[in-house]
């Protein structure tokens, strides 16, 4: 695995020629695709034009998803502890990061994040474990505790347990699982310089796994790695192109003790341009602003929902986000609302 860089990945120059974002945004709404060259445009989009950028992708998010905000929960099941040398994470095995390490929950513990989900107003319910992939105990876990969670808290389940196999993918949809999250997290040319235990092709095959067990995919990535904005795009447009219906983007959030653990300083106008780009590629998925929000995007971060969709209310894996409340606020000065549970067979 190659050494990796601390600092901030440059933002793409501006292009000299003039987009008409309004223009790109009929396009999309009326079916095309971006290219890739259409992509990164948006990536290098002047300053000065970011707001119109944001209405042209405000545009085809409203088509799709009206001013609706999904909430999600996410559970950290079981921290630390992992084999894998995943350079931007502080639960691998090549981290000193100071983090609470600990195998799967209690059955109670996990009940109790539900109820705790319902709570704060999600409408899904995501279990993550650090692993390679589960044993044959955690996938009984979850095979077992799925049916009471939806049972007790109306609650759409989203499983995160790292490489499956297609035997443990149909499993976990026999029990009910509706989604499983795995990752990208980059593209396929810049992933051997975040990770050597596992390849980029590894992931992808998971998630044919769990499109092939009739669930849900959700796979994003992370900005921020070292990556040039051509990784970006071309994660984009993979994401596209499998079909996965839930994007999660996440924005590093170095930790002391993770090899990539430097602090860097993502340009929050970048961060929106990201993803503007990720709603334009991807026009009828679920975008989650992810990890990292709080930090990057900064004051700006109410505009991000202008193309997301989606926000986890409460924590992250080993982060504190920000309080619930303030997501609720930030929703309602929007003038948008949260998807209520009641609706989950909409969420």
């Amino acid at each position: 695995m190659t050494a990796m860089p601390t600092q901030a990945p440059p933002c793409p120059a501006p292009t000299t020629e003039r987009t008409d974002w309004s223009a790109l945004a009929d396009r999309v709404l009326a079916g095309d695709h971006l290219t890739v060259e259409e992509a990164r445009a948006v990536l290098a989009c002047p300053d000065d034009e970011l707001l119109a950028l944001i209405d042209a992708a405000y545009r085809v998010r409203r088509e799709h998803f009206g001013k609706r905000v999904q909430l999600y929960f996410l559970m950290n099941a079981k921290s630390g502890l992992c084999p894998e040398d995943c350079s931007y994470c502080s639960q691998s095995k090549v981290s000193d990061a100071e983090i609470p390490k600990y195998n799967l929950l209690s059955r109670d513990k996990l009940l109790s994040g539900a109820k705790m989900a319902a709570e704060r107003g999600a409408c899904t319910y995501c279990i993550v474990i650090s692993a390679r992939g589960p044993n044959e105990r955690e996938i009984r876990a979850v095979e077992e505790i799925v049916p009471q969670i939806k049972a007790e808290h109306n609650l759409k389940v989203c499983a995160c347990l790292g490489l499956l196999t297609d035997e443990q993918a149909k499993r976990l949809a026999a029990a009910g699982v509706d989604r499983v999250n795995h990752n990208l997290n980059t593209s396929a040319e810049h992933y051997a310089t975040i990770c050597s235990t596992h390849t980029h092709a590894d992931r992808v095959r998971t998630l044919e796994s769990v499109r092939d067990a009739g669930m849900e995919m959700c796979s994003g990535g992370i900005v921020g790695m070292g990556e040039k904005p051509t990784d970006v795009v071309a994660m984009a447009i993979q994401l596209r192109e499998l079909g996965v219906h839930s994007i999660p983007v996440n924005f590093l959030i170095p930790i002391e003790g993770a090899v990539i653990g430097e602090p860097i300083d993502l340009d929050p106008r970048y961060c929106l341009k990201v993803l503007a780009m990720f709603r334009l590629v991807n026009p009828d998925r679920e975008l989650r602003i992810a990890g990292g929000r709080e930090l990057h995007l900064r004051s700006l971060q109410a505009l991000g929902l202008y193309m997301a969709n989606s926000v986890f209310v409460g924590d992250y894996l080993t982060t504190a986000g920000q309080t619930p409340q303030a997501d609720y606020d930030m929703i309602e000065d929007l003038g948008f609302e949260p998807v209520l549970r009641e609706e989950v067979g909409a969420c």
